[in-house]
């Protein structure tokens, strides 16, 4: 990320931290036609992901300015300024996008979980003997699956019938 982000004056890099902060909060990021003269489109996708993952990184993490600016060691002195100057001035506004989604994200998990567990279970214990020993295999199944299993059972015992 940083050699890409070296490449925008520091005014420049600001404006794009500012954009990638926009995105994350959930309003429209920077976009490629206005930094194509900067970056390929291979490096535009590279940058716009590095530096969204570097902001929530920071933002979540706490760190102090001086872990920020350990972070961007190998950026020029006016970039690291730019790039800590964005993070410092909308912290407050990072801070209540990412918990956001990380509620948003817990939601949803919780009413998945809910639908898990609503879902009625068949539990199967077999005893399979297998070159004479006999193994215990357990088998958790849903009701779709236990009926592909009769269906299975049904088309072999067929078969089992003709045999005869």
């Amino acid at each position: 990320m940083l050699p890409l982000l070296a490449r925008l004056e520091a005014e420049d890099c600001s404006r794009f931290i500012h954009r990638i902060i926009d995105g994350i909060c959930g309003r429209a990021l920077p976009r490629y036609r206005d930094y194509g003269s900067v970056w390929s489109l291979v490096e535009w996708m590279e940058i716009l992901e590095e530096t969204s993952a570097f902001v929530k990184h920071v933002s979540g993490k706490h760190l102090i300015d001086e872990e920020i600016l350990q972070l961007l060691n190998g950026l020029a002195a006016p970039h690291q300024e730019a790039v800590l100057n964005c993070l410092k001035g909308r912290k407050e506004e990072l801070k209540s996008a990412l918990i956001e989604k990380t509620n948003a994200v817990s939601s949803a998990q919780l009413q998945n979980f809910d639908w898990q567990l609503k879902t009625p279970l068949l539990n199967l214990d077999l005893d399979v003997r297998e070159n004479g020993v006999l193994k215990p295999v357990s088998i958790e199944m849903d009701k779709e699956e236990l009926q592909t299993l009769i269906h299975s059972l049904e088309a072999a015992n067929k078969v089992v019938l003709q045999i005869k």
